[in-house]
């Protein structure tokens, strides 16, 4: 283990400094053209993807740092099946509700399904050939995945979120890994939601009751950290 201190809130991560990049995991969560781009699923349902599209450069600068100190880097793209069969009724009324019916066709393809143009993560940071990406049919990386199964076999204890957004995805993630027992951090620039208000609460939620979700810190603060620490 090395000994790392990322300055944070509520309290430097990890609590207790014992860092080491093989038990460590940066989850990208859904950076994919149908949240981040002009035709995509939330484009279509008429909010502004500016945000999404703007921590582009920081989940650039952190991927690389965890990739030179040795950590793992994980991608998850949300989508259906091209037949819908693993759509839950209430969630396609919802998304029709929304104005962007999921299976709907859209100018980046039939909106949030498996193989089309708006499912894939944008080409800034698509994933390297040997980096994990989960496929989920919902808002948990955890839900009908192997997501558990790959962190398991890998000996992961520390994650480290960042992507979108930061109230749906990243914070149902964020919370079924806490109660799995996973040390949490999540990068208050990596990660957005399409209200900044959401946003700003999510944050919030997450370092109460002495966080109670884990800690939050910049991008900056963690790759400053990192660069203290020996790499791989």
């Amino acid at each position: 283990m090395q000994t790392v201190a990322v300055q944070a809130t509520p309290y430097s991560w990890p609590h207790d400094g014992a860092l080491a990049p093989e038990k460590t995991a940066l989850l990208i969560i859904d950076m994919q053209k149908d949240f981040c781009a002009e035709g995509g699923y939330v484009h279509h349902a008429g909010y502004d993807v500016d945000a999404a599209r703007g921590l582009i450069p920081a989940i650039q600068k952190v991927r690389a740092k965890l990739r030179d100190w040795g950590g793992l880097v994980i991608h998850t793209r949300e989508g259906h099946r091209p037949d819908l069969s693993d759509l839950p009724p209430l969630k396609r009324w919802r998304s029709e509700n929304a104005g962007a019916g999921i299976g709907s066709q859209g100018p980046l393809g039939k909106l949030l399904i498996r193989g089309e143009p708006g499912w894939e993560i944008v080409e800034p940071l698509c994933p390297e050939p040997d980096e994990p990406v989960i496929d989920k049919p919902g808002y948990s990386a955890f839900h009908a995945t192997d997501l558990q199964q790959i962190l398991t076999v890998r000996g992961i204890t520390h994650l480290i979120f960042a992507g979108v957004t930061t109230d749906i995805c990243v914070n149902s993630t964020l919370r079924e890994a806490v109660e799995r027992g996973f040390e949490c951090l999540t990068l208050s620039d990596c990660c957005a939601a399409t209200d900044p208000e959401n946003h700003a609460a999510a944050l919030r939620t997450i370092v109460t009751e002495g966080g109670i979700f884990g800690a939050v810190a910049t991008s900056k603060d963690l790759v400053l950290a990192l660069s203290k620490a020996a790499p791989r």
